[in-house]
């Protein structure tokens, strides 16, 4: 089963918390036990798991690849966000996840959050479940 998730992004640069919507996928899909991939088909977006409960933790992790991969970076890519694309290279398009009891296997201060590198735009992630 696919399913597509749609997100909106409101900045430049964003991590929203997306855990919620691939549950629901999970949930809706009725599978038990089995694997959650989740994909992003886009070349200035990513996927992370890291902790949901402190938001600052968010700020911290877009402020040092900023700090690190500065939009006004010396580069060659002529649309003029080769930051982006770094930054998504560098965090990357997929993220797998076990299920057990039809629940995500997250620890206990784990969130899966949508990068955005390159907004505000519309996107999606792409959420398969098999099981097993």
């Amino acid at each position: 089963m696919l399913r597509e998730i749609p997100v909106s992004t409101h900045s430049r640069s964003q991590l929203l918390d997306i855990t919620a919507q691939i549950q629901r996928v999970v949930s809706e899909s009725g599978i038990k036990e089995g694997i959650c991939h989740i994909y992003v088909p886009h070349t200035t977006a990513g996927l992370t798991i890291n902790e949901g409960a402190d938001p600052s933790v968010r700020k911290d992790i877009l402020m040092e690849l900023d700090r690190n991969i500065p939009w006004d970076g010396d580069y060659h890519h002529l649309e003029g966000n080769a930051a982006a694309h770094i930054k998504a290279s560098l965090v990357g398009s997929s993220k797998t996840v076990f299920i057990e009891g039809g629940r995500l296997i997250l620890g206990t201060w784990q969130a899966i959050f949508f990068c955005e590198f390159d907004g505000p735009r519309r996107r999606r992630v792409l959420v398969k479940i098999t099981g097993g």
